[in-house]
């Protein structure tokens, strides 16, 4: 099969990304693996959604950083969707918010398009439309969501700081990777107005109740086609804690990963959600547990697969393509 991995761009893709492992497992699988930037789409005069892309070169690798090297020494290749077979939607649109705002909804556009021409998208395109922001979460049942309010008013977080026992989180509606992530209590609610002004600058606030587990960190979790992803009996999850004076556990934000035992209690906050998220084409999600509440649902790029394979000395990302393939029929 052809293969296309939508990427945020290529030459800022790195070795322990998910994206990555997954590419590189295509690779060994036999299929023919291309990266495209999000900048690198195009709608051609034929009609067709296409590329200007980079392919993995015919040849064995060892590792992903052997891979990437090749992938970024290869020239580009225009391709059209009528080459593809599937295209896997890896772009975080949150990353380009900032410094390329017309780059945040390409992805799920081309996809659409793409779809239309008899590519199979992986997370389906007008899924992730729906789930552009966090506001996704309010989607599913409330005995698995904390509590939370979205807002711009600071009235309204001020209430909901005072009925929440003066110890809330706040974040904005739009965002990833820990950033703008703030716990507010008694020692830091004379900044609250800077706060809540510095995450309202660009767009809609969260506040979310603390919940005192957090401080044994989070799990990542994943899902697979509706199913928690496991192979040999072991469990695609990992917890993450953060480091010392840090709220975030964002591994990318230095918050260090280590095994879990999956309990009951994580399994039913996963099947809670898991029907929908099949229903909404969500092929592979990464489900953020604290206790029994669902902090968050990723589902752009969802990351830590390759840690979570190395923790458990099982191929998450084998299973992964091997479920493509069957996807497709490849």
């Amino acid at each position: 099969m052809n293969i296309a991995f939508l990427v945020n761009q290529t030459h800022k893709e790195k070795v322990d990304y998910t994206t990555t492992g997954l590419a590189l497992e295509a690779h060994r699988l036999g299929h023919k693996v291309y990266y495209i930037g999000v900048g690198d789409l195009a709608y051609f005069a034929n009609g067709q959604i296409g590329a200007h892309a980079r392919v993995v070169p015919q040849k064995e690798f060892r590792s992903t950083s052997t891979m990437l090297e090749a992938l970024r020494e290869s020239e580009k290749q225009r391709i059209s969707a009528k080459e593809l077979d599937v295209l896997l939607l890896r772009n975080d649109p949150v990353m380009d918010m900032e410094s390329r705002p017309w780059a945040q909804d390409a992805g799920i556009l081309f996809g659409q398009l793409a779809s239309q021409q008899g590519v199979v998208v992986l997370n389906d395109p007008n899924g992730l439309a729906h789930a552009s922001s966090k506001l996704y979460l309010q989607y599913f049942p409330a005995k698995v969501r904390p509590d939370t309010i979205i807002t711009r008013n600071l009235v309204d977080v001020e209430k909901f700081y005072h009925d929440h026992k003066r110890k809330i989180i706040l974040k904005p509606l739009k965002g990833s990777g820990g950033k703008n992530v703030f716990l507010v209590d008694g020692k830091e609610d004379k900044n609250m107005k800077q706060i809540v002004e510095a995450i309202c600058r660009d767009g809609f606030l969260i506040a979310q109740e603390y919940l005192p587990e957090a401080r044994k960190g989070d799990i990542r979790l994943f899902l697979l086609d509706g199913d928690v992803l496991q192979v040999g009996g072991k469990i695609a999850a990992i917890r993450r804690v953060q480091k010392t004076g840090d709220i975030r556990s964002n591994i990318h934000q230095g918050g260090q990963a280590q095994k879990v035992k999956v309990t009951k209690q994580l399994l039913d906050v996963a099947g809670a959600v898991a029907q929908k998220l099949k229903e909404d084409g969500m092929f592979l999600a990464g489900l953020d547990v604290v206790g029994n509440k669902l902090m968050e649902i990723n589902v752009f790029s969802p990351g830590g697969l390759q840690v979570a394979s190395e923790l458990y000395g099982v191929d998450f990302c084998n299973a992964v393509m091997t479920t493509v393939e069957q996807r497709v029929g490849g």
